[in-house]
């Protein structure tokens, strides 16, 4: 096979044809370049897939602890998700947690205390997270008080509406139904294999699409063969985790069935394909990507930037309130700590060790999905080995120690090879 690339001729333009080879050599001069984006992220899952595996392998690689893992990190991926947008200008909000917690409290007090129904409820919450993020985004751009300062405010102020909310200390349990199914429940085994397929083929026909539309354009385009690879290891994936997933996964069978993929791991794609969509192909997601990089130069190209830096604000606190509706979904019940504790350090740290930059201008929203999924293995790793909870703590702070240091040296790499 060749290693050069060619040249085609597209309406009279000579336009540069990659192949397989120029790729690849073009992606490791990306990577010696500081431009490493999730792969640090990727094999360490990889790396400790393997230990926890391999430590407990009966129990760490079952199709109940597989399914366990979407449950466990789906609460802490939307916040990371939402967090992704407010990290790509620089920005941070120490407030998500408790916004998600506070949010799932006023789903549980409108559907128990007030009589509402689940969907009512639902939007209440979603509603509540949108105005927090408004008046957070208003507060940081308009005023021009500091993000950092204005979240540490929202934090603690959050923490006592949600003590207030609850009566100061009070548990409230959620009826069964759609809401508690989000985080508990699973597909049926033929929903499951339907749904796996039409990602696959939903996959494979926007690749070859953008790849139709870009060759139609003369620009240049992928190699067919890495278009290829990409389709085949995302089958590869879904279609595995799908069959691990369609196992039973019941204590006791006979009493009652367990199986099906999760209904939390279409929730994580859903919103993982929406946010993709708008980050890669909007004028908007190119918009926020240039005041992350630059605000001052956006702004004399004509970019509205404090409207980018409210809608920040808004997109992440309305991810926070659907983590909190996962987070009460899976507890099936909210209290004074729902959304505190580790919530918010977890959802920080998803974001980073995904290679979201803490510096702005670099991050993708699979990082949320990679970087969660390192601190669930992590979580259900060491507790599987019976770690004790301030081991735990102190491993994945280490963790997030690292992604900070590699994303701080992969800029200076890329500063001073010019690759910014």
């Amino acid at each position: 096979m060749t290693t050069t690339p060619t040249l085609e001729t597209a309406g009279g333009v000579k336009v540069v044809k990659p192949t397989v080879g120029s790729h690849v050599r073009d992606y490791f001069g990306r990577i010696r370049g500081g431009d490493l984006g999730a792969l640090p992220a990727v094999l360490g899952l990889v790396i400790l897939v393997a230990i926890f595996g391999s430590a407990r392998s009966d129990t760490f690689f079952s199709a109940g602890n597989f399914a366990n893992l979407f449950n466990q990190s789906a609460g802490v991926i939307m916040i990371a998700m939402g967090l992704i947008f407010v990290l790509l200008l620089g920005e941070i909000d120490l407030s998500a947690g408790f916004t998600a917690g506070l949010c799932g409290a006023v789903m549980a007090v409108l559907l128990t205390e007030h009589g509402y129904n689940q969907a009512i409820s639902l939007v209440a919450a979603l509603v509540t997270g949108v105005v927090i993020g408004l008046v957070l985004g208003l507060l940081v751009s308009k005023v021009g008080i500091p993000s950092f300062v204005v979240t540490l405010a929202a934090f603690l102020a959050f923490q006592g509406m949600l003590l207030v909310l609850l009566g100061e200390g009070k548990n409230i349990s959620i009826p069964d139904g759609f809401i508690k199914s989000l985080n508990k429940d699973s597909l049926p085994v033929g929903w499951s294999w339907a749904l796996a397929v039409a990602a696959v083929a939903g996959f494979a026909l926007v690749q070859f699409l953008r790849h139709r539309g870009r060759a139609r354009r003369g620009l240049v385009t992928e190699p067919l063969g890495i278009i290829l690879m990409r389709i085949a290891g995302i089958a590869a994936l879904l279609l595995i985790s799908t069959a691990i997933l369609t196992q039973e996964r019941a204590i006791n069978p006979a009493v009652a069935t367990l199986k099906g993929v999760p209904i939390a791991a279409p929730v994580i794609g859903g919103f993982l394909v929406l946010w993709t969509f708008v980050l890669g192909r909007t004028t908007y997601g190119r918009h926020v990507y240039a005041v992350g990089g630059n605000a001052e130069a956006a702004r004399r190209a004509g970019i509205p930037v404090d409207r980018i830096r409210i809608s920040v604000f808004v997109i992440g606190s309305f991810m926070a309130a659907v983590g909190g509706v996962m987070l009460v979904s899976r507890a099936g019940s909210v209290d004074p700590n729902t959304g505190g504790s580790s919530t918010l350090l977890y959802a920080v740290g998803a974001a980073v060790i995904g290679g979201t930059s803490l510096f702005g201008g670099k991050g993708k929203v699979i990082h949320a999905v990679i970087g969660g999924a390192v601190i669930a293995v992590i979580d259900n790793g060491m507790l599987l080995m019976d770690f004790s909870s301030g081991t735990r703590y102190m491993f994945t702070g280490v963790i997030l120690l690292i992604a900070a240091g590699v994303d701080a040296l992969a800029r200076r790499r890329a500063a001073a090879t010019g690759n910014r």
